[in-house]
């Protein structure tokens, strides 16, 4: 069953389906039959460079109404959608694509000098592109429930970021959470500020509110949490989705008043303490739910529309979803999920119960408490950050002998990334190599990733066989 086929069946043409807002605020309504019609002649010229059902189709590009055709115009076609961060550096694309050999990738102007650094042995569709007017429209391919439709790179303890790789059923699979977190209902807006690229994005950015026919929000643009309240307040948003970053940020930094529209205020990527959700609802007047997923699972536990608020609470699991706490840590039935992975790329999923890594208790009602994370992932802002990753760009820099790095409690990004350093001999540590070093991060991989605090030692905690004692950097 093809997802893009579904959807544009499902709406007539002349509805909304997207409300896009580019970075000079500018606003425009998109229609079904407008996406309809992109996403045809952009998978018409997909044809035309030779990628067919099974072939990857990376993008790079902000959240707009072209990046959302390029993605339904891989599903149009049976390919594989690979959305990537704008972020990335030249190395970041170069890697992954090194792990999936990606057919062809769609980017912008902004962003194609970043793709033409990584010198990918694939074509590259500059969007927009006027000569797409002329190009043939695709049809639709047959699609299985577990043929490949939707890859993300996560983040994983050690080594290179993973491909984790969602079949079509992924994409129905929304419906899901659609309705029992997001409470998506039709003719709402819905606004997922999660950044092109991410899991979360995709999925709630456009897809969930589709199935459940709304319209969705797409901006192109840097936060800035006064102009995100005020949007909020003036496009008459009735479902948000936001990192608890940005919740934090907004009630600091923004005046909040009631927001009469707004039904459905919902949170996810970070740990969400209950002084933010009651904030949010003494100064919005809605109550912030959280949830928790991941991104070779999707939704699992919810806080759900219309039942008494759990400030604090990671909530309880999706209705049909089993899930179990073995060893303090929280399983999941992957038989029970509908939007559970395929397996990472070149590789099924593992069998059996699906450890999450997240340590959590259970109250007496069923919620779920997190309690931290039994391995060494930063959640910082909502990102999800390898510490193996910072540790090589910043073990490149001439200055530093030795590094590991760990998160650090921040009061507004859950996280933040600290590395602990030894310097080379004969140097010297300083506020301007401080500064030098977080310049080489942001240079080598994401600037999200750069390490906000910076110590330097005289020695690693390290094992008899070397391994880094993380736990002790951290105490």
């Amino acid at each position: 069953m093809n997802f893009a086929a579904q959807v544009f069946r499902r709406h007539r043409p002349h509805e909304p389906a997207l409300l896009a807002i580019d970075r000079e605020g500018a606003r425009r309504t998109v229609t079904f039959g407008e996406v309809e019609e992109r996403s045809a002649r952009i998978a018409g010229r997909l044809e035309e460079l030779g990628v067919g059902k099974g072939d990857i189709v990376m993008t790079v590009m902000g959240s707009s109404p072209d990046w959302v055709a390029g993605v339904m115009a891989a599903f149009r076609i049976g390919a594989v959608a690979l959305p990537c961060v704008t972020q990335s550096r030249a190395s970041d694309l170069a890697l992954r694509a090194s792990v999936v050999d990606p057919a062809a990738v769609l980017t912008t102007p902004e962003h194609a000098g970043q793709v033409e650094d990584a010198a990918l042995s694939c074509p590259t569709l500059v969007l927009p592109d006027a000569s797409l007017d002329a190009a043939p429209r695709a049809g639709y391919a047959e699609v299985a429930d577990d043929d490949p439709a939707f890859l993300i790179f996560t983040s994983g303890t050690s080594g290179a970021p993973k491909a984790v790789v969602h079949g079509a059923r992924y994409l129905f699979g929304q419906a899901l959470q659609a309705e029992h977190w997001l409470d998506v209902r039709p003719g709402d807006l819905v606004w997922c500020t999660a950044a092109a690229g991410w899991s979360k994005s995709a999925r709630n950015s456009f897809i969930a509110a589709w199935l459940r026919g709304a319209t969705a929000v797409v901006h192109d643009a840097r936060f800035d949490p006064q102009q995100r309240v005020d949007l909020i307040q003036d496009l008459g948003v009735n479902v948000l989705c936001m990192a608890p970053t940005e919740y934090r940020m907004v009630l600091r930094r923004a005046e909040v008043s009631a927001l009469p529209r707004l039904r459905s205020s919902v949170a996810a990527g970070e740990a969400l303490e209950a002084t933010t959700v009651d904030a949010w609802h003494a100064a919005s007047g809605t109550w912030l739910r959280d949830g928790f997923g991941q991104t070779e699972t999707g939704a699992i536990t919810t806080n759900r529309p219309g039942e008494a608020p759990r400030p604090g609470s990671m909530g309880r699991p999706l209705p049909g979803l089993r899930t179990f706490i073995d060893d303090g840590q929280l399983h999941l039935d992957p038989t029970t999920s509908p939007t559970f992975f395929l397996g990472y790329q070149g590789h099924d999923a593992p069998a059996g119960p699906w450890a999450t890594g997240d340590l959590v208790d259970e109250d007496e009602d069923g919620y779920l408490w997190f309690r931290g994370r039994a391995d060494d992932i930063i959640l910082s802002a909502g990102y999800r950050i390898g510490p193996t990753e910072v540790e090589a760009a910043l073990a490149a820099h001439p200055a530093v002998a030795d590094v590991g790095v760990v998160g650090a409690p921040d009061p507004e990004r859950g996280q933040v990334v600290r590395a602990v350093i030894v310097l080379a001999d004969d140097t010297a540590p300083s506020d301007a190599l401080i500064r030098d070093l977080q310049d080489h991060v942001k240079e080598r991989t994401a600037p999200y990733k750069y390490p906000r605090l910076v110590d330097f030692v005289g020695e690693l905690p390290r094992t008899p066989s070397g391994k880094l004692r993380r736990a002790a950097l951290r105490g």
